[in-house]
């Protein structure tokens, strides 16, 4: 999977708070409204040019039927932080001393959290 640059995160950040697909100006908007923002406006074709990258990269579609084009997240923000972990993974020599140490790191509620995930799995 690929890695996202700066203004790629912030585009799928809002994709992924939206609620329906989004033209690339109402993208444009919402990237100067966050909270997070520089405040700064970014060029419509700017924006455009992020989509299509990610597009290419397979993490937003869009629909042709329409004019302005509308777009949404293919993966949702969990199944590419998902992917992001396995990605990490697949790259490590050795994965059970990299989930020994993941885990040896995680709060007591994520502890939890992953027992309960692991005795589903298991009962399945």
């Amino acid at each position: 999977m690929a890695s996202l640059g700066e203004l790629e995160r912030s585009v799928m950040e809002v994709l992924w708070n939206s609620h329906a697909d989004v033209t690339a100006n109402e993208l444009r908007d919402a990237l100067v409204l966050r909270p997070d923002s520089s405040g700064r406006a970014v060029a419509t074709t700017t924006v455009l040019t992020v989509l299509s990258r990610l597009e290419r990269k397979g993490f937003v579609t869009r629909s042709r039927d329409q004019r302005p084009h509308r777009y949404r997240a293919l993966l949702s923000r969990e199944e590419h932080t998902a992917e992001l972990m396995h990605e990490v993974l697949d790259r490590s020599s050795d994965r059970d001393a990299a989930l020994a140490r993941f885990v040896g790191t995680v709060s007591d509620r994520e502890a939890a959290t992953l027992r309960r995930l692991l005795d589903e799995l298991a009962h399945h």
